[in-house]
Formats: structure tokens, C-alpha cells, sequence
């Protein structure tokens, strides 16, 4: 079946048209998780006009990942502005027409990676056609592109993919004696942007080293040429290499479990095997009930053999490595799409005491799998004789089942509580699920309300979230907040929770917890500010809070209870981890202004005998 160029991007349009009506089923959904504190809580996004400056503010406003992200950042602000508020919707929507554009500027890449490597024009356009749909229809991009915060993420690959583009066809003109500077100079301006998306688009380089190992193998018209770019990307990767053995690795290298986190780096890497075999699973088995969005009932690898899984996943994963190494001349794409899989999730699945899963960073790696996947079906087609009216219903046929599979997924994220049901049956063992569950609950009947219907669902689901998390005090917490609303709290509840905080992994979830206690209590939620005050102990002894929290903390305690001296301890760690003798001084101002003269008196002491630190 001939195919045009002109063709081909009609259909391109058409398919990413077609990927956005799928993924447009997920609307209008609702905020999750990270939202929270990237979007929803994040007033520096809340753009009211489009004076530079109100756009600047919007830019470089909070952010989880410090200042770098200041792209999708800036993009929030704009949604926020297009939908006057915070709409869910309209930040979705703007998700879909980033994952469509990427379809498009994928397909143009492949078409001309399927040209180079010998298809010919018409197998290379609907080959590339066919590979990008895939990649843009798989269920697992659902939580990419549907959970707002991961438009870092989504838009990191846009860019990335362009700069790719741009190096590759910079490449060929050198091949075919062309110069090729501007195409060099447009990557590394693409790349930049990139980084300003997410970080892990620092691996581009690694990412050009695949095209150049596989497909390119450095060759250029001038010899001259050929030989600056091989010694140009030896040194980078001597450079590269030495930057990870002497300053990435000592710096994050922990031997204990990393702060708030029960692992420790070997064990991250370690864990690491099953969980890159468990993203393989999903790309190559993509049903919806293999994604759970919630991995927190992944245990860590505590060694090769536990659990037993762990060293075959490592062997497995080795393998493969070892077989794109030694194909990279026979099978390129094969090669190139393996080594991007391993290259796009080297910085997520290193030493870094980052979280164990996230289907998110399948984003771009999965675009190697993909193209992993269609080399050897082309392979397989070749050597079976099958003809064209084969092939091509059957591929029609696979890409109708992704479609329909990732139509199915997206739909259940058009609204939050069902949602939460349908992670709940799929990783019932979740305690983020329960909690998630819990929370839609709550929210569906009308919140903080003693009369809210859904009070007792809310409670139940929470509950349960408990039970299947032994380490964890998030769920407990929503008990005695939720059973506090509804005047049933009781004080085999409070023993329970006081029990579980003296176990509990002192995670930064499990950490900021008792905020949702004290938020009820300000509300006018009735407690017994004595068990309270008991869990606020409790939490300290595991963990000291930090100054401003501790400060915090102690006005609470003063102005909730009758018993100031419980306070004290509070204020005094305040006082002496505080970096700041401002903050010092003011704690000490303000306590002698409401009448506390001796324990304003103890605290100057305790800031003559020891400084704040430094």
C-alpha cells in the first residue's frame, strides 16, 4: 500500500488526534497525590495576568524538584489562568495535546530511523506510523499523561525526542558530506530546554551514544569528522563515567537506609532488577490489571535471594544488555531500542534514595521497547514469508487491542472515586490504594461533616489500608481524624495509634501525619487534647521535627491544652536547630508577650549556652 509524504502527515495528525480523544475519556478527573503540593497548594502558580513579571513569579514559584522544572511549571500557571482556577480539565487537556504533539514529532524520527536503516519510504512511514501509535497508545502511558504533575515528565521526552531528531538528521547530513552544525546546535538548545523539564533528560548523551553505537556507528563523508565525533563520545563517556564514580556515587551512596526511606542504596539497586523486569512485564503484556499506579507493597531486596526473584531478574536484565551490545550491527533497532530502555531509566533506577516505582518513568523508555518489539516482529514476518495481508490486520489488530485496553484505563481516571476502587482491586495489599479509597470517600460525602454519609466507607477503607500496612501510620491517622468527625473516637483507637507510631518507618508520609490531627482540632473537632499531645510525644521521640514545625507544635500545645510545660520541649528544639537567630529571638518575644516569662527565661538561656546552628 503506497503512502505519500504528504500522506503521512495527514495520518500522523490522525493519529494523534486519535490518541487524544482515547486519553480525553480520562477527563475531567481530579488532582492526585503530587498535584497537592506541585499544583493544587502552590499559590505561586496562581497566575492572574500575563505581565512578565507575574509570568517569571509563576516560573520560578515552588517546586518539588528545587528550580529546574521551570517549564512545566510555568505551564501550570498558564492552565490556571486558561481555566480560571484550578480545573482539573484544563490542566488534563493541555497533558493530551503534549502526549499528541510527541506522537507526531516521534513518528517524523522513526520514519526517518526506519529510512536509514534500510525500510524503504513507504515501509518506513507506515512502520513509523505503526511504532508510534503503539508507543502512544499504551495503557501504561495512562498515568503519564493523566496525573497533571507528570507533564515534567512528558514534556522532558517531547523535547528530548526533538533534540534526538535534530542530532540524527545533523548526522546524516555529515554522513552524506553535508554540514550539519545548525542540526548540532538546535540539539544541544533542545536539550537545554529539556533539563529545564525534568533532570533525567540528562541522559540525552547517552541516548545519542545509543543512536551512534547502533545505527550511526560515527561514520561522516570527512574522515576528520568520523574521528572528532569517536573520540568526542569516548570522552564524554570517560567524563560521564568518572563524574558517577567519584562524585554522583560518593555523594548519594548511603549504607543505611536512606532518610525516611527503608532501604539503603544496595538495596535500591538490587531491587531495582525486579522492578525494570516488572516495567518489561507491563510493556509487553499491557493490560490494565497489571498497573496499579501504587507500588508501595513492593518490598526491597535485602540481598540476591531476598526474595529469590531478585538474582534471575538481575540475570535476565544482563542478558539482554549483552544481547543488544553484541546485535548492535546485525539488528540495530533492535540494539538501540534496548540500550534506550536501559539508558532512560539509569538515573531513576541507581543509587538515588528515590522511591521504588513509578510507571511515569516508562514514558520515554518505553519508546525503546517499542521499537524493540516492532524490529523483531519485522524479523519474524520476514522469516515466516507472511505477506502484507497478513501482517497488516494483524498489526491492525494489536494496536486496536492497546487502544481499547488504554481506552478502558483512561476512562477509570475520569473520576477519582472510582479511580481509587480500581486500584484497590488491583493491588489490594496497597496501603496508598486504601488511603487514596479512604480520602474519595470522605471527599464524596462532603468532608469534615458529622453528618457526611460516606463517613463510615471512609472509615472502613482507611482501616483496612492499616491492617496490609504494619510499618505505616498514614491510614491509622485518617481513623482517629475521621473517627474524631463523627464522635466515635475511643481510647482503644488512641492506644492502637500510639502503639503504631512507636514502629512505624519514619518516612516523610508517615512523618507529617499528625498535621491532619491537629488540622481537625482547629476546626473544632472535639479530641482528647491529652492523647494528642501523647501522639505529638510519640512522633518527636522517633524523629525530632524540624524548627519551624517544632515552634509550631508548641504554640499548638499551649494554645489546645492546659498544660504549657509539655510545650517546652518543642520550643527548645526549635530554638536549637533553628539556623536563624531571628526565629530564636522572636519564639522568646512572642512567649513573653502572652505571659510565659519563665519558660521565655529557660529558652534564653538554652540560646546563650548554645548558639543556633550553624
Amino acid at each position: 500500500m503506497t503512502l505519500s509524504q504528504r500522506g503521512f502527515l495527514v495520518l500522523s495528525l490522525l493519529c494523534a488526534a486519535l490518541v487524544s480523544a482515547i486519553f480525553a475519556l480520562g477527563l475531567p478527573g481530579e488532582f492526585l497525590l503530587d498535584d497537592s503540593f506541585n499544583i493544587v497548594d502552590n499559590s505561586g502558580i496562581r497566575l492572574r495576568s500575563l505581565a512578565p513579571g507575574a509570568i517569571m513569579d509563576a516560573a520560578f514559584s515552588m517546586q518539588s524538584g528545587g528550580v529546574s522544572r521551570t517549564l512545566p511549571t510555568l505551564t501550570f500557571a498558564l492552565d490556571y489562568l486558561r481555566g480560571n482556577g484550578l480545573d482539573p480539565a484544563t490542566f488534563k487537556t493541555t497533558n493530551i495535546a503534549i502526549h499528541a504533539l510527541t506522537t507526531l514529532v516521534l513518528a517524523g524520527f522513526l520514519q526517518t530511523l526506519l529510512r536509514t536503516t534500510g525500510a524503504n519510504e513507504v515501509r518506513a512511514r507506515w512502520g513509523a506510523l505503526a511504532l508510534a501509535i503503539a508507543w502512544a497508545l499504551h495503557p501504561l502511558q495512562v498515568s503519564s499523561v493523566l496525573y497533571v504533575v507528570q507533564r515534567m515528565q512528558t514534556l522532558a521526552t517531547l523535547f528530548v525526542v526533538l533534540a534526538m531528531w535534530a542530532y540524527f538528521r545533523a548526522r546524516l547530513a555529515q554522513a552524506e558530506g553535508r554540514p550539519g552544525r545548525m542540526g548540532l546546535i538546535l540539539t544541544g538548545l533542545l536539550w537545554a530546554i529539556s533539563l529545564g523539564c525534568k533532570e533525567d533528560a540528562v541522559m540525552l548523551p547517552a541516548y545519542l551514544l545509543a543512536l551512534e553505537l547502533t545505527v550511526l556507528r560515527f561514520r561522516a563523508a570527512d574522515p576528520a569528522v568520523a574521528r572528532a565525533m569517536s573520540r568526542g563520545f569516548l570522552v564524554m563517556t570517560l567524563a560521564g563515567a568518572a563524574l558517577y564514580l567519584f562524585l554522583v556515587l560518593p555523594y548519594f551512596w548511603s549504607w543505611e537506609a536512606f532518610p525516611g526511606r527503608d532501604f539503603t542504596s544496595i538495596e535500591r539497586v538490587l531491587t531495582q532488577g525486579r522492578v525494570l523486569c516488572l516495567y518489561l512485564w507491563q510493556m509487553l503484556v499491557p493490560l490494565p490489571a497489571h498497573m496499579s499506579f501504587h507500588y508501595d507493597w513492593i518490598e526491597p531486596s535485602r540481598g540476591l535471594l531476598t526474595p529469590w526473584t531478585t538474582l534471575p531478574a538481575l540475570l535476565l536484565l544482563a542478558a539482554l544488555l549483552t544481547a543488544a551490545l553484541r546485535l548492535r550491527h546485525r539488528r540495530p533497532l533492535f540494539a538501540l531500542g534496548i540500550l534506550l530502555f536501559f539508558a532512560g531509566h539509569f538515573v531513576t533506577s541507581n543509587v538515588l534514595g528515590l522511591e521504588l516505582v513509578f510507571e511515569h518513568r516508562n514514558h520515554f523508555p518505553l519508546i525503546g521497547i517499542v521499537l524493540a518489539i516492532g524490529d523483531l516482529v519485522a524479523v519474524i514476518s520476514r522469516r515466516l514469508k507472511l505477506r502484507a495481508a497478513v501482517t497488516v490486520p494483524l498489526c491492525t489488530l494489536l494496536l486496536a487491542a492497546l487502544a481499547i485496553a488504554t481506552a478502558m484505563r483512561a476512562h477509570a481516571w475520569s473520576d477519582g472515586l472510582g479511580l481509587a476502587k480500581m486500584h484497590v482491586r488491583i493491588a489490594p495489599e496497597s496501603g496508598r490504594a486504601w488511603q487514596t479509597l479512604c480520602v474519595a470517600h470522605f471527599e464524596r460525602g462532603g468532608g469534615a461533616e458529622v453528618s457526611n454519609p460516606y463517613l463510615d466507607k471512609a472509615i472502613d477503607a482507611c482501616r483496612r489500608g492499616a491492617d496490609v500496612t504494619p510499618r505505616s501510620v498514614a491510614n491509622l491517622t485518617n481513623v482517629i481524624a475521621f473517627k474524631g468527625i463523627q464522635g466515635s473516637l475511643s481510647q482503644a483507637d488512641w492506644d492502637e495509634y500510639l502503639a503504631r507510631i512507636e514502629v512505624a518507618t519514619m518516612t516523610p508520609e508517615n512523618t507529617t501525619r499528625i498535621w491532619v490531627i491537629l488540622d481537625q482540632v482547629r476546626n473544632g473537632v472535639t479530641m482528647d487534647i491529652t492523647q494528642v499531645v501523647a501522639a505529638i510525644d510519640a512522633f518527636h521521640d522517633r524523629k525530632p521535627f524540624p524548627p519551624i514545625e517544632s515552634a509550631a507544635l508548641g504554640y499548638f500545645i499551649l494554645g489546645h491544652s492546659n498544660q504549657p510545660d509539655r510545650a517546652y520541649r518543642y520550643f527548645e528544639n526549635a530554638v536549637r536547630t533553628t539556623r536563624d537567630p531571628r526565629f530564636a529571638t522572636g519564639i522568646i518575644r512572642d512567649l513573653r508577650h502572652e505571659g510565659y516569662q519563665q519558660m521565655a527565661d529557660r529558652l534564653q538561656a538554652v540560646t546563650q549556652s548554645s548558639p543556633p546552628a550553624r
